[in-house]
C-alpha cells in the first residue's frame, strides 16, 4: 500500500510538472504568436485587406453561391462555421490528441476563419507560433464581419488546382459556368478540391477528385444537409458525367 501510494504522488508530480511545461511553453508561443499577429495586421488592417479582396475582378457574394455548394464547403471544413467564433475549440483538442498519438502536425483543427486568415497573412509553415496567430486573427475578422462575409472572402480567395484561384475562375476554369449556374454535382466536386488542390484537380487527377467528392459527400450526410440516396445519386454522376475537358469514370 505504501508503494502505492509513493507510485501515485509521483504521478501526479509528474502531471503536474507536465502541465506547468505545458502552460509555459503555451504562453511564450502564444505572445511570439500575438506578436506576428500585430504586425501582420499593422501592415495591412483587416479592413483593408477585405477591401482588397473584394475589389478583384469577379468576386463573388454569398448570394450568388449555390447553397448545396455551401453545405458541402462547411461540412468537410468546419462544421460548426456557423456556431463557433473564429476557433473551435474541440476541432483543437481532437486535432492536438491525434497529433500526440501519431507524433506528427498532420491536423490542425483550423476553421474556415483561420484558414482564411493564415492564407492571406502568414506562411503555411506548420509552427506555433503561426497558429497562435491565425487564431488572433480569427479572433478579430469574426468581430468585424459576418459569417457570409468570412465564406464569400474564403471561398473567393483558395486555390482549386489547375491554375484556378477562387470559386469563379475555378466554376469557369472547370465547367465553364458562372458560380450560380453550378449544378449540384459540380459544386460538391469544387467543394472538396481545396483541400488537396494539387493532387485532386479533375484535369490531372480524375479518380482522385472522384474519390475526394466521395469523402465530402459523406460528410454531408453526416451533417444531416443531404441524405444518403442524394449523396448516392450525385456520386453516380461522377461515373457518367461527360465534360467538353474531362471525363471521370
Amino acid at each position: 500500500r505504501t508503494i502505492l501510494k509513493g507510485i501515485g504522488k509521483l504521478f501526479c508530480a509528474l502531471v503536474s510538472i507536465l502541465l506547468v511545461a505545458v502552460l509555459i511553453i503555451g504562453g511564450w508561443f502564444g505572445v511570439q504568436g500575438y506578436n506576428m499577429y500585430q504586425d501582420a495586421i499593422e501592415d495591412m488592417p483587416i479592413s483593408e485587406k477585405v477591401e482588397t479582396i473584394r475589389a478583384m475582378d469577379n468576386f463573388v457574394e454569398y448570394e450568388e453561391l449555390p447553397k448545396i455548394y455551401i453545405d458541402a464547403v462547411i461540412s468537410v471544413e468546419d462544421k460548426r462555421f456557423e456556431e463557433h467564433r473564429g476557433v473551435d475549440y474541440l476541432a483543437i483538442c481532437r486535432a492536438a490528441w491525434n497529433n500526440l498519438r501519431t507524433f506528427s502536425f498532420a491536423e490542425g483543427g483550423s476553421t474556415i476563419t483561420q484558414q482564411l486568415m493564415k492564407n492571406e497573412y502568414f506562411t503555411q509553415e506548420k509552427k506555433l507560433e503561426r497558429k497562435f496567430a491565425e487564431i488572433f486573427a480569427a479572433w478579430e475578422i469574426e468581430k468585424q464581419y459576418s459569417k457570409e462575409d468570412i465564406f464569400e472572402l474564403y471561398v473567393n480567395t483558395i486555390y482549386f488546382g489547375s491554375g484556378y484561384y477562387g470559386i469563379y475562375d475555378a466554376a469557369e476554369g472547370y465547367f465553364r459556368k458562372e458560380p450560380s449556374e453550378l449544378n449540384e454535382y459540380e459544386a460538391v466536386m469544387l467543394a472538396g478540391l481545396p483541400n488537396a488542390p494539387s493532387a485532386y484537380s479533375p484535369d490531372t487527377s480524375p479518380e482522385l477528385a472522384k474519390q475526394r467528392m466521395s469523402q465530402v459527400l459523406t460528410r454531408m450526410v453526416e451533417c444531416e444537409v443531404i441524405d444518403q440516396d442524394e449523396a448516392d445519386s450525385l456520386l453516380a454522376q461522377a461515373y457518367t458525367v461527360n465534360h467538353e475537358y474531362w471525363l471521370i469514370f
